[in-house]
């Protein structure tokens, strides 16, 4: 559901890391933000990216990751030495980098990045939960959760939410909402 985020960010070579700083996934929500405002501070440059769910739709999750890791790159206000990216290496990232599966995990910048876009998709899905609140987007991130699932098949999908992501949720249901299966 929504948009992907991506977060470029250069930190301080040489700089004592934030205490805490870890797999985004792996800390409660209350301590990324903390965690991201102290980041914010300490970064040198950082810069955020998107690519919509239209664009996720059309193009695909990978290539869709691509062109919002391509745009936090073109933000920022320095030229990054080298880029490290999470996963696996993306030649659709058209840059040379270095690729860290479980990066986020194991390498303090893409942490400090990752612990940043998700924040930022955070909050982003907490504002649209104010204009959608069927979808209870501020307590699921839109994730595909029983009770977001079971929103879609009440009030159909809205504009933010990806046509992939509404097809493999709710399976034939999607039919009767008129949504293509081919995306």
């Amino acid at each position: 559901m929504g948009p992907v985020v991506a977060c470029a960010i250069i930190m301080p070579p040489g700089a004592r890391a934030i205490a805490g700083v870890d797999d985004s996934k792996a800390l409660a929500p209350a301590e990324r933000r903390r965690l991201a405002e102290l980041i914010r501070a300490s970064a040198l440059a950082l810069a955020l990216g998107a690519a919509s769910a239209r664009e996720i739709d059309r193009h695909n999750i990978y290539q869709a990751t691509a062109i919002a890791m391509r745009r936090a790159l073109a933000r920022l206000s320095l030229a990054p030495d080298h880029v490290l990216v999470d996963g696996k290496p993306m030649r659709a990232l058209r840059r040379e980098h270095t690729a860290v599966v479980g990066g986020d995990a194991k390498c303090y910048a893409i942490a400090c990045a990752s612990i940043i876009a998700k924040v930022t998709r955070d909050r982003l899905l907490a504002r649209l939960a104010v204009r959608h609140p069927e979808y209870g987007w501020e307590r699921n991130a839109g994730y595909g959760t029983a009770f977001h699932v079971s929103a879609l098949r009440d009030a159909g999908p809205s504009a933010h939410h990806r046509k992939s992501f509404v097809v493999s949720a709710l399976g034939p249901l999607q039919r009767d909402l008129g949504i293509d299966a081919r995306v």
